[in-house]
């Protein structure tokens, strides 16, 4: 991918599990394990996955609300992990995220108006006369009237309340948006709108998107490139086209075959997987998803097979289905 605004170069988030009196470090949590993409601008890559899989982690260290282990993270020729706070917190706004609880991440005792004047202050992004006029903006921007920014969060049904969140990620005029699994507690109808919604904002505005998400239905839609994270790793990706048509890994062919059609015709033989996650405290040896695949052969469960070249930017990990490939850089 070229003219990329976000790079993650081996990205790890380890978690210490202490034990005994003294909380001595027994283990370590291999939340997120050495991931790498690139998002390029304007463009969306949605990272995909069970529960667990680390892609939540990923986005928060990410935008540094956790510090990572170590790797980097390039945003627009910046290493955001080599910034102290004050160089962090003036990118910051450069830098939004849309959360997955609409009402959780709204304070209940703010108005509309007080939230977002909140972030136009703290970032100076308008002078105070003109905030009133810019939060209207806003709230149209999202499709709500401006009489919404004299009411509280309980007020607005779970649609409006996520529409709310989008306005706040937007006030500060950000390039780079985290939108960290924004329609999973939302109705189907709604969820369609606000996907809808991103997606006219990203031509409008130019945005660029990081879409954490599990419901493939969803990611199929929005993204232009998909990063497939299995036990802390990324097993395949590519661009959506190839990894919802010409799927590599067996771990991203059974989450296809678990997802919905209503097209009978294009329905998916069920992949059943045998087994339990392993636990990110002790992986599996070689291949991450060797015990669960029913590919798998006695080399997948001793040797840990690399990113490799499918076809053009399309990668997988996997032994069986690209053993031939070309290793990825």
């Amino acid at each position: 991918m070229s003219d990329d605004l976000l790079v993650i170069d081996s990205l790890v988030k380890h978690f210490p599990v202490r034990r005994g009196v003294l909380s001595r470090v027994a283990a370590q949590v291999r939340a997120v394990d050495g991931i790498s993409f690139g998002i390029p601008r304007g463009k969306t890559l949605s990272l995909v996955g069970e529960s667990g899989s680390g892609k939540t982690t990923a986005g928060r260290c990410i935008l540094r609300l956790m510090e990572p282990t170590a790797g980097r993270v390039v945003f627009d020729g910046i290493d955001l992990t080599q910034l102290d706070r004050r160089e962090l917190r003036r990118l910051r706004k450069r830098i939004q995220i849309i959360f997955q609880d609409p009402f959780g991440s709204l304070n209940p005792r703010m108005t509309v108006y007080a939230m977002l004047a909140e972030a136009l202050r703290v970032h100076a992004v308008v002078p105070r006369e003109q905030r009133r006029a810019r939060i209207e903006e806003l709230l149209g921007l999202v499709g709500l009237s401006p009489e919404a920014a004299d009411r509280y969060p309980h007020e607005f049904s779970g649609g409006q309340r996520q529409r709310l969140g989008v306005a706040r990620a937007l006030a500060v005029e950000p390039d780079l948006i985290v939108a960290d699994e924004p329609v999973s507690a939302l109705d189907v109808s709604v969820q369609a709108q606000i996907l809808n919604l991103l997606e006219d904002l990203q031509e409008r505005l130019g945005l660029t998107y990081l879409f954490i998400g599990h419901d493939l239905s969803v990611v199929r839609h929005i993204s232009d490139y998909v990063a497939v994270m299995y036990l802390g790793r990324i097993v395949e990706t590519g661009a959506a086209e190839d990894i919802f048509e010409r799927p590599a890994h067996p771990y991203t062919r059974a989450l296809l075959s678990a997802a919905p059609n209503p097209d009978p015709a294009q329905r998916l033989k069920r992949i059943l997987l045998e087994g339990d996650v392993p636990s990110p405290i002790n992986p599996p040896s070689g291949c991450p998803f060797h015990p669960r695949c029913p590919d798998a052969r006695p080399e997948c469960a001793e040797i840990e097979q690399r990113l490799v070249v499918v076809a053009g930017d399309h990668r997988a990990a996997c032994h069986v289905h690209a053993p031939e490939a070309v290793e990825a850089s």
